[in-house]
């Protein structure tokens, strides 16, 4: 909804999992309200486990969110950069969905989306949407997205890990260690191999 007393929401967006070489990418899209707090974020990879779940919680429970997964399979069919704008325009889809009843608990009548995207690329999205580098360490916004990504493959890569046992995917998520391209080598690639990425 637009009007001219539009209230101002930014959307942050970002991926986790654009350098392994297996499993899916994963993206978030946020928007925070205006008494998040902000002081427990930060990109999230540089913040611990345990305060990366912690964060997690309190965004869930107070952010509008969307997360979305694009699967290897896509990833080899389309490139990483093309799945991962994918993955955050699915993902905005999803906070889409959410955002009316979100923005009425919020006392929000109306509303104007402008987005942040970390990276020098912005997803396919119907408002106005900049790229920025390092975006993830600078927007509350894109912090909160950036959470919500890994969070959700890192749990996802774990979950594999009991699927898929002699690729030690819980430990690395599918990073391209020198132990996950040695097992590659030596057993052949797991079902959720990223079959174009080099090894």
């Amino acid at each position: 909804m637009i009007c001219t007393d539009s209230k101002i929401l930014v959307v942050g967006f970002d991926e986790a999992g654009r350098g392994p070489l297996a499993g899916p990418v994963s993206a978030a899209a946020v928007i925070l309200p205006d008494a998040f707090p902000v002081e427990i974020l930060n990109d999230s990879k540089k913040l611990s486990e345990k305060k990366r779940l912690a964060a997690e919680k309190i965004i869930k429970e107070k952010a509008c969110f969307g997360i979305a997964l694009v699967d290897h399979k896509k990833i080899d069919e389309i490139n990483i950069l093309e799945a991962s704008m994918l993955a955050m325009r699915l993902a905005f889809e999803e906070l889409e969905i959410k955002l009316p009843k979100w923005c009425e608990q919020n006392k929000i009548t109306a509303w104007k989306l402008e987005g942040i995207t970390d990276g020098t690329r912005s997803p396919a999205v119907d408002f106005e949407c900049r790229a920025e580098p390092k975006a993830d360490g600078k927007y509350p916004e894109v912090m909160a997205a950036s959470i919500l990504a890994k969070t959700c493959r890192d749990r996802l890569m774990c979950e594999l890990d009991k699927k898929y046992p002699a690729y030690g995917y819980a430990k690395h998520k599918g990073y391209p260690t020198r132990e996950h391209k040695e097992i590659c080598r030596k057993l052949g690639p797991s079902p959720i191999q990223r079959l174009t990425f080099k090894y």
